[in-house]
């Protein structure tokens, strides 16, 4: 008598594994957006009575003149045109030490990178300095006049670095 031929069961394969990607030690384009916003917050906090205590008396004299009917002596439009200069350049100061002194500091990051753990470090992971933490901050101009774009590199660098970094040579680190 001829015996069957036995059918086995299909074998299955175990599902693959799915390995979680391993997560970018670099601060990237988001996290950094969201940091700028912070920082952005705390500048203006900051620089909101000053603009006040520079302003005021100027709109006040806007007012006077507004009431007058009359019109805007020279005299008057340069004491306007330097009391918005020098609160434009008060703030382009205390914007650029804000960022240098805080980047170069033991926290090496501003309070918005502070609060979401990121640094600063040089290409070797260590502090910048002073002038690396300046160089920084003026390259960041460039970012702006080139309609941040330098800014959205960030985004698309394999160790998440903007233009301003590049130039510098630091990276943005998670830790």
């Amino acid at each position: 008598m001829v015996q069957p031929a036995q059918v086995s069961a299909p074998v299955y394969a175990p599902p693959a594994v799915y390995v979680a990607a391993t997560p970018s030690p670099y601060g990237g384009f988001w996290i950094r957006l969201l940091a700028y916003i912070i920082d952005r917050i705390v500048l203006s906090v900051v620089a909101t009575p000053f603009f006040f205590i520079l302003a005021l008396p100027t709109i006040s004299k806007i007012a006077h003149e507004a009431e007058q009917n009359q019109e805007p002596s020279p005299e008057f439009v340069f004491s306007v045109l330097g009391a918005l200069s020098t609160f434009i350049v008060l703030v382009f100061i205390g914007y650029w030490l804000y960022e240098a002194l805080l980047t170069s500091s033991a926290w090496q990051g501003t309070v918005g990178k502070r609060i979401l753990r990121l640094k600063v470090t040089d290409e070797a992971g260590n502090r910048i300095g002073f002038g690396r933490a300046t160089s920084r901050f003026f390259a960041k101009l460039l970012s702006y006049l080139i309609f941040y774009i330098g800014f959205i590199m960030a985004a698309f660098t394999d160790r998440k670095r903007a233009l301003h970094d590049m130039i510098a040579g630091t990276l943005v680190m998670k830790y």
